[in-house]
């Protein structure tokens, strides 16, 4: 029982914390390019820094009362440091220049890596550390920016779903020279950042190619059918039939073997197909979708992609295909 209490004193102020952080948050713009200045730089002293100014008035009291000279000395020149830290640990944030550079899409459950561009305009910056408000863990990037130049620093969080998110709050802070004093401004990136589904592992086989009536004939003769295309290997596929030039790309990449297809009078084609996945639910056929697009890129095939309630694909190979594909499932409603 003694282990509850605690944990249920402290929720009611992590409540009216996370309210006062989100209304907060709320009033800041977003940009993607933010100039830290005097208005949107913020400084407190640290639990460092307020031991320090209790040992200054111990200091002080004691002078008072031992009339010690030596002991007015010391603490003013301690005060006196403490004051010009202050003014330092400002001035690291002050006028120095965020950037973000475009985020690229990732898959829900990994890591999406925002960089960030530091730009000085005057002197040297040390100390200057980032980090994703919100996070599960609480770890500063730091970098050094140069004198009239600039630094790239990175942080990271996990988008736990597909489709269109805006990009969390970012701090910026040092308590650089001496750690007595934190100064950080708070900065609301107005760039989005597109997850696609996460793939399903393992990955169901491919689906057979469909038969297309009167598509051109391409390929040559292997045992009196014409090559139309390429497929996933099957169990049982003849030696001949490899396609081992693909399948070596494909092996190196991580992907499996691929055989051609052959056929009398048809063409081929490979379509992933929303109806091709069963009776899974919407969720589960996205990310089975999101598996046979990457599968079907590393065999270097020919696919297409039909979900319903949206245009479909027509069958082609590449990145771009790749990612019209990926993009399509991300934003599917």
């Amino acid at each position: 029982m003694s282990a509850v209490l605690p944990r249920a004193a402290t929720a009611p102020v992590a409540t009216v914390r996370a309210l006062w952080r989100r209304w907060w948050q709320s009033r800041l713009p977003r940009t993607d390019t933010l100039l830290l200045t005097q208005r949107n730089v913020y400084i407190l002293p640290t639990r460092a820094g307020l031991a320090f100014a209790i040992t200054l008035l111990v200091l002080l009291l004691a002078s008072i009362n031992y009339q010690l000279n030596l002991g007015y000395v010391l603490t003013f020149l301690l005060a006196g440091s403490a004051v010009v830290a202050m003014h330092i640990t400002h001035n690291t944030l002050r006028t120095l220049t965020l950037r973000l550079r475009p985020p690229a899409p990732v898959f829900a459950g990994d890591a999406a890596l925002l960089e960030i561009v530091l730009s000085s305009p005057t002197h040297a910056r040390f100390g200057v550390g980032l980090r994703v408000l919100g996070a599960t863990w609480d770890t500063l990037s730091w970098t050094d920016v140069p004198a009239m130049g600039q630094a790239s620093a990175r942080v990271s969080f996990v988008p736990a779903q597909r489709g269109v998110h805006e990009l969390p709050a970012l701090s910026v802070e040092t308590r650089f020279p001496l750690g007595l004093f934190r100064a950080w401004a708070i900065w609301r990136p107005a760039a989005v950042l597109l997850v696609y589904p996460a793939p399903e592992k393992p990955p169901a086989p491919l689906p057979s190619p469909l038969p297309q009536p009167g598509g051109p004939q391409r390929g040559r003769r292997v045992d009196g059918g014409e090559v139309e295309g390429v497929r996933s290997y099957r169990r049982g596929d003849p030696p001949k039939l490899v396609y081992w030039k693909k399948a070596a790309k494909s092996l190196a990449s991580g992907g499996e073997l691929v055989s051609r297809e052959t056929a009398g009078s048809v063409q081929q084609q490979l379509w992933l197909d929303w109806q091709a996945c069963g009776t899974l639910a919407p969720e589960q056929r996205l990310a089975r979708l999101a598996a046979w697009v990457l599968a079907a890129q590393r065999a270097g095939v020919e696919y297409g992609l039909r979900l319903p309630g949206a245009a479909a694909i027509e069958p082609a190979e590449g990145d771009t295909q790749r990612r019209r594909c990926l993009e399509a499932l991300a934003l599917w409603q």
